[in-house]
């Protein structure tokens, strides 16, 4: 049997943590594609529950919208892989958590996607409590799923690690 498993980036999640704690930072992550891989690398390490608040898993529009308060109409007019959308759970998942920073992801895996949203593409928010939320997409391309979910924790945690420099 073959694992598809998706490492964990441990290395760049431990050094997340440690600025966390050094900056006083909870975190909290609201997770489309990624079903949870990135609160599940944080949370992989001893200790973390000092600056883990929570993780949303919201890989259903319903659950984006009941959990975090993704508008319908955002979701209508954009889909669910959007910048827009990235936002709207960053900003939702910040403002149900104790966290002052809250990482956001929504893309499409593979396999599969469109010729306006190919397989590979994640769109990311970042959104910090008293700053203006930081969104991107990144076009990983059809490297397959395991692969593009693992990249895309790997780019989240370093957006992370970028917003608590200082």
């Amino acid at each position: 049997m073959t694992s598809h498993a998706t490492p964990l980036p441990l290395a760049l999640a431990e050094e997340v943590l440690a600025r966390a704690r050094a900056t006083g930072v909870m975190i909290a992550t609201a997770e489309s594609c990624t079903g949870g891989l990135i609160v599940g690398s944080l949370t992989e390490i001893p200790g973390s529950s000092d600056v883990v608040d929570r993780g949303y898993v919201t890989y259903s529009n319903t659950a984006k919208r009941e959990m975090i308060g993704v508008s319908p109409v955002t979701l209508a007019e954009h889909g669910a892989v959007s910048e827009q959308v990235a936002q709207e759970m960053a900003e939702g998942a910040l403002a149900k958590s104790m966290a002052s920073v809250a990482i956001s992801v929504t893309g499409i895996a593979g396999p599969g996607g469109s010729e306006h949203k190919p397989e590979g593409r994640v769109c990311f928010g970042l959104a910090r409590k008293g700053a203006t939320t930081v969104v991107e997409t990144v076009d990983f391309g059809p490297l397959g799923r395991s692969a593009v979910r693992g990249a895309t924790v790997e780019h989240a945690l370093e957006m992370l690690r970028s917003a608590l420099r200082g």
